[in-house]
């Protein structure tokens, strides 16, 4: 009975997450990351952000394109430092895949570093119990964070080898 009633409940009960990936890759001398995040969630904070309840963020009309409004939106509430220092963020565009959107930013020019600081803060206006998943390849194993409202930052420490 207990499982029956607490699988009931996670069936109407969404799941407030995100997972992004950030990959260093050698030969581009780039961070590249993929952020998965749930189109609804997103056109949610979108739509309250900009005060605009119906707002059909995958056609949005009024002079805006879906890539600007998510571009502005995710730059917005990520970031990442290496070393103590900011990096621009270039949005290279998202697709859809549903349920979800996959957005794709680079971080170009890298070469070393030996601490990031990701700061992610993608929905979490909107929902207090959202949290994002990260994980982060470079010259070892993946490392992960969990970052919610309470915890929106973080930093990892890399080997320099």
């Amino acid at each position: 009975m207990i499982t029956l009633l607490y699988s009931f409940y996670l069936l109407f009960h969404p799941i407030h997450l995100s997972v992004s990936e950030i990959n260093y890759s050698e030969k581009d001398k780039a961070l590249q990351i993929t952020s998965r995040i749930f189109l609804d969630d997103l056109e949610l904070s979108i739509r309250n952000e900009l005060n605009q309840p119906e707002l059909d963020l995958l056609q949005p009309g009024s002079g805006q394109t879906s890539e600007q409004l998510i571009a502005e939106y995710v730059v917005k509430r990520l970031s990442v430092k290496l070393d103590g220092k900011v990096q621009k963020l270039n949005f290279l565009g998202f697709e859809r895949e549903d349920p979800a959107v996959i957005c794709y930013i680079e971080i170009e020019n890298i070469k070393k570093f030996k601490t990031m600081e990701v700061k992610n803060e993608v929905i979490m206006e909107t929902h207090d119990d959202q949290s994002n998943l990260v994980h982060v390849t470079y010259k070892e194993p993946v490392k992960s964070l969990r970052l919610t409202r309470s915890k929106s930052s973080d930093i990892l420490t890399f080997n320099s080898k």
